[in-house]
């Protein structure tokens, strides 16, 4: 790994959040594109830091990308119930992908889990279309819980994300 991961530094939030902003936009994620309210949470890791823990990959200097871990509920959290924590905006910058930036980051939030005391899952939400993400969350021992599936806007009716969950 040529990379170490770390919680984020002030003066990474606007690289971070431009790297997590433009991961939705380019990869067609958000359903209302440049015009769409969620871009805003996406580009605001101040927010994000002040509530749960934001982890960053680096590598001589630079962020590749990111991850929001949610310890124990709070106000990040979407699925989490007692006992459980959440992982938030995984995103790699596009250059930085294929190097085992996310796997690590997603690492990151599983040992931090561990660490929490009480807790025996972690949870996520993710898009239909994020099947890189998916086999990446299989391969590592994740697995879905189509019971938790929600709709984040519930006015629309095909925003539907899924939900997985690892024991730990």
């Amino acid at each position: 790994m040529d990379f170490v991961i770390r919680q984020a530094a002030t003066d990474e939030y606007g690289t971070l959040g431009e790297i997590t902003a433009q991961a939705y936009l380019r990869d067609g994620l958000l359903d209302f594109g440049e015009s769409d309210a969620y871009l805003g949470e996406l580009r605001n890791v101040a927010k994000r830091a002040a509530a749960a823990e934001v982890l960053v990959a680096a590598a001589d200097g630079r962020v590749l990308g990111g991850v929001t871990f949610v310890p124990s509920g709070g106000p990040m959290a979407d699925i989490a119930r007692p006992g459980e924590a959440e992982i938030r905006m995984l995103a790699v910058a596009r250059e930085a992908r294929g190097r085992g930036v996310g796997e690590a980051l997603v690492r990151a939030c599983v040992d931090r889990s561990r660490a929490v005391e009480g807790c025996a899952r972690v949870v996520l939400s993710t898009q239909r279309t994020m099947r890189t993400a998916h086999r990446l969350y299989e391969r590592m021992g994740f697995t879905r819980t189509p019971d938790r599936d929600w709709n984040p806007l519930p006015e629309l009716d095909d925003i539907t994300l899924l939900t997985y969950e690892l024991t730990l």
